[in-house]
């Protein structure tokens, strides 16, 4: 605006100039009747009539006037014998078309500003659409190395090759090989898609260009092929090249699915970008790399080979994954003794790279919070603590009824997760509110699990519902609160699955009923087949859960002095480690330099009771809510 503000001014003032008449700038004004005086007194020596002004000496000064239209000046200077000069009123060819075209000039500056607003004010303006809005990284920009790179091994060899192709393409071609058309990178987000990316250019060491399947897509139709056709041929002529485009489901949704018909602009960007990636004209050298978490969406022309030679899957890391990860996002920081990468990753299972490191950035506001020289593990757990559960809510009051509730409903939780075999080792209890949460038990699993078997299953569901039972063998029936509504959540959702897809039901049978429900989500809701075997599914689900209530109660009323003692521990320190559980479930008192209610260096996945009265959130492999659902 400001822009347009200055050059509105100078345009006005580069008018008045020529407007205005040549020496009026170093002339006084007078009045028409003071010059005619001074005419008739004989004191004007000279007289120049330019137009209706009016510029004359007097006393050997430099005036001028305006005369009226019906004024005879003329007759008057020739009687008083005054020296007259007359200026001719043709305008100079330059002024006559700068006036003329001014007005248009204006109208055409105004439909370029307002046009390269609408293009986002994007490369080349309102003239240049169809320029490709790819950007040239370099190491200006900050170079990254497959060794910022961790927990994802596998998808660094695949992408390693194509390094190595590029820095010696003689090694492959000798035998025959030809360098990939292209890789896509799929994964769920934040696995660390961008940055393999962002590895590659900097490995290579060759010109590296970055740009995002939106910014393809206009208003026009057309514009997207056309920045397509300029972002190749500027990749031709930095050949050997990597093009990476980032969420290419933007542009490379499967055709005929949208509802502009042929003439859709997302339709011709890709079909330009098939042309391009394998048509008539090769593209040596250029090599497309893109980045997607919605490869179910994709045209199939887009991933067959040729094209997208490649699909490298970029999943969630491992344990060793998530340790190597959490060293390299640990490097900036000053860690304390007390601090054991590994067992925070065995405590972060389903965390991607990105939630990994902002776990380490919280846990290094916390300590700086605190005033820390170093970030300690107590500040790692609070970090996931709050990551997974939200922030602690030590300002909420609870009643003594609530706290009474919260901590035998958590000591039946406890109770379980020590007693079964077949359980994850328990990290800590807390009656402490944080989030959604009034409480919370975390079990801390030794490694991470691809596979569950049965009586794993159904412990882990005598787990969930151990909370309800709790309540139920103290309080009594009448007296169950809402408390349990996320383990019942928790509960159904393994059962559900047990039954509907993991086989696991004499009754139900080796069937996978989940392929018959429309967007299953572990229920039963539309699912596609008959009344009975629904019947029988919702039968088999009821039993499993059945019993594994059956199984928390009679436990709990087996060790009925070692619940009272777990429950009355949280009531007095808020919050247990799995040791000190131990220790009070035995009689015996926590040890006074851990009983306080800083929270340990460890980690674990927190089986959680929902606030009373609120609806539950919907458990995620990453909420904490139960561990990742068990695969065939």
């Amino acid at each position: 605006m400001v822009f347009w503000v200055i050059l509105f001014v100078m345009v006005l003032a580069l008018f008045n100039l020529f407007s205005s008449a040549p020496g009026a700038a170093n002339s006084q004004e007078r009045s028409y009747s003071e010059f005619v005086d001074a005419v008739e007194g004989g004191d004007v020596t000279s007289v120049t009539i330019d137009g209706e002004n009016v510029r004359y000496i007097e006393g050997g000064r430099n005036y001028f006037t305006i005369r009226p239209e019906d004024a005879e000046i003329t007759e008057l200077l020739i009687g008083a014998d005054v020296p007259v000069d007359v200026v001719s009123q043709e305008t100079s060819f330059f002024q006559s078309f700068l006036l003329s075209i001014l007005p248009f000039l204006l109208l055409i500056g105004v439909w370029i500003y307002f046009m390269n607003r609408m293009q986002g004010g994007g490369k080349g303006g309102a003239m240049g659409f169809g320029k490709s809005r790819a950007k040239l990284l370099t190491e200006k920009h900050g170079r990254v190395t497959f060794d910022d790179v961790a927990g994802i091994d596998e998808a660094k060899e695949e992408l390693e090759e194509i390094v190595e192709f590029l820095r010696n393409p003689q090694k492959f071609s000798r035998l025959g090989g030809k360098i990939p058309k292209g890789a896509l990178l799929v994964g769920p987000p934040g696995t660390g898609k961008t940055l393999l990316a962002r590895a590659i250019a900097g490995e290579a060491g060759v010109p590296f260009f970055t740009i995002s399947g939106s910014d393809f897509v206009e208003m026009f139709v057309g514009v997207g092929a056309s920045r397509v056709r300029d972002m190749f041929e500027q990749a031709k002529k930095n050949a050997p090249c990597i093009v990476f485009i980032d969420e290419i489901d933007a542009v490379g949704r499967s055709r005929g699915a949208g509802y502009g018909g042929g003439n859709d602009e997302r339709e011709q960007t890709l079909n330009q970008l098939l042309v391009e990636m394998d048509g008539f004209e090769a593209n040596e050298g250029v090599i497309i790399v893109a980045a997607t978490n919605r490869r179910d969406v994709l045209d199939p022309a887009l991933l067959r080979p040729g094209r997208f030679d490649r699909q490298v899957t970029v999943s969630n890391p491992d344990i060793k994954g998530r340790e190597k990860i959490l060293g390299v996002h640990a490097r900036k920081i000053p860690l304390g003794p007390d601090v054991d990468l590994r067992v925070i990753a065995r405590g972060t299972p389903g965390f991607s790279g990105a939630e990994l490191a902002n776990l380490v950035n919280e846990a290094a506001l916390t300590a700086a919070r605190i005033g820390r020289r170093f970030v300690t593990g107590a500040d790692f757990d609070s970090a996931r603590d709050k990551v997974l559960m939200g922030p602690e809510k030590r300002s909420m009051v609870m009643s003594d009824d609530e706290k009474s509730m919260t901590a035998y409903h958590e000591a039946g939780h406890a109770l379980l997760a020590l007693k079964l075999p077949k359980h994850d080792p328990v990290h800590k209890a807390t009656i402490i509110p944080r989030g959604q949460a009034l409480g919370m038990v975390m079990p801390l699993p030794e490694s991470d699990r691809l596979s569950w078997h049965k009586d794993e299953l159904e412990q882990k569901i005598a787990m969930a519902m151990a909370g309800k039972a709790a309540e139920i063998h103290k309080f009594g029936a009448e007296s169950v609160s809402g408390g349990a509504a996320s383990d019942i959540q928790q509960a159904s959702q393994m059962a559900r699955t047990m039954v509907m897809r993991l086989g696991m039901s004499s009754a139900v049978g080796n069937i996978d009923y989940g392929e018959a429900a429309e967007g299953y989500q572990g229920n039963t809701t539309g699912l596609s087949v008959s009344a009975k075997t629904k019947e029988t599914i919702e039968n088999e689900v009821k039993r499993i859960i059945d019993e594994g209530f059956d199984l928390a109660l009679e436990t709990i009323e087996k060790n009925e002095v070692e619940f009272e003692r777990i429950a009355q521990g949280l009531l007095e320190y808020e919050t247990l480690s799995g040791d000190q559980l131990k220790r009070v479930m035995n009689g015996d008192t926590p040890d006074p330099d851990d009983g306080d209610d800083e929270p340990s260096d460890k980690g674990g996945m927190p089986s959680v009771t929902a606030i009373p009265k609120t609806k539950p959130k919907k458990p995620r492999a990453s909420d904490g809510g139960m561990e990742p659902e068990p695969s065939a």
